[in-house]
């Protein structure tokens, strides 16, 4: 029954990719046949707004693939408990002396964060000490490094190995819509007071528009909401609640300035910052 509903969930979970798929493939036809192909006369503009139409959508494919299909980095094998310390951190029945066994063994990891209580950050259910922003992800079943969030419309934890083509995804969007809004305008204004024919075109248009400024004004907020995380080199979980250290909550505990901030997400290359490009 366990494995029917989790294979269910599994399935379910692909829903919001396949909604954002059609809208995008339903977008394509209406931009390029619609509206270049069958709308708009003149062959210099209709090939130059095909072009950067282009542009526009192949970029947007190819953050959006990359933001779903790159793994969550996990903690690797020396935040992982040895077997004898599994056994002697199982056989210890109480907790103050668990607490000090998780101590000894983080002394030689480059652990700086704790959890509220000021113990050892400890995922029972991977059984790692959690590296600093690593946190357990329940969708993905895993610890996940430098969490940001799991989100539905990649159906995918954001963290540290795809948070840059994550933030990529958001912004080559914004530029799909911005491209789409300002390219749409004249036509949607034309067939809105009747100076062109009644006709599928006019369908599609109208709803470009529609659909296109809908989309633009929710990535707006969520990419700026974004930017302004990066700036501080805070996640979504950190901005909600602080990470702890050894001295006590700090919210600004991993901020280390902007230019280094922003290398951290998108690496040392800046030719690369803007390519969904493993970089960091």
């Amino acid at each position: 029954g366990c494995t029917c509903l989790r294979c269910c969930a599994r399935v379910f979970s692909w829903i919001p990719v396949l909604i954002i798929t059609s809208v995008v493939l339903w977008s394509y036809y209406a931009y390029v046949f619609e509206l270049c192909v069958f709308t708009i006369s003149n062959t210099l503009e209709k090939v130059a707004y095909l072009l950067v139409f282009h542009v526009c959508f192949v970029m947007f494919s190819w953050t959006y693939w990359k933001a779903i299909f790159t793994p969550p980095a996990t903690p690797c094998k020396k935040f992982q408990l040895s077997y004898s310390d599994k056994d002697r951190y199982e056989r210890e029945e109480r907790p103050d002396a668990q607490k000090q066994i998780l101590v000894d063994i983080a002394k030689s990891l480059p652990i700086f964060t704790r959890a509220t209580s000021g113990a050892i950050r400890f995922c029972d259910r991977c059984q790692v000490l959690k590296p600093d922003r690593s946190h357990h992800c329940s969708v993905c079943e895993t610890c996940v490094l430098k969490m940001d969030h799991h989100c539905p419309w990649v159906n995918n934890c954001v963290g540290f190995s795809n948070y840059k083509f994550f933030l990529l995804f958001l912004s080559y969007s914004m530029v799909y819509c911005v491209f789409i809004s300002a390219s749409v305008f004249r036509f949607f204004i034309n067939f809105w007071v009747g100076d062109l024919p009644n006709g599928p075109a006019k369908f599609h248009v109208l709803f470009l528009m529609f659909v296109a400024l809908m989309f633009l004004v929710s990535l707006m907020f969520l990419l700026g909401y974004h930017c302004w995380l990066v700036v501080q080199n805070r996640s979504t979980l950190e901005a909600f609640s602080a990470p702890v250290f050894t001295t006590g909550p700090d919210r600004n505990g991993f901020n280390v300035g902007i230019r280094r901030n922003l290398q951290q997400v998108f690496g040392d290359n800046k030719r690369l910052w803007f390519l969904p490009i493993c970089t960091r």
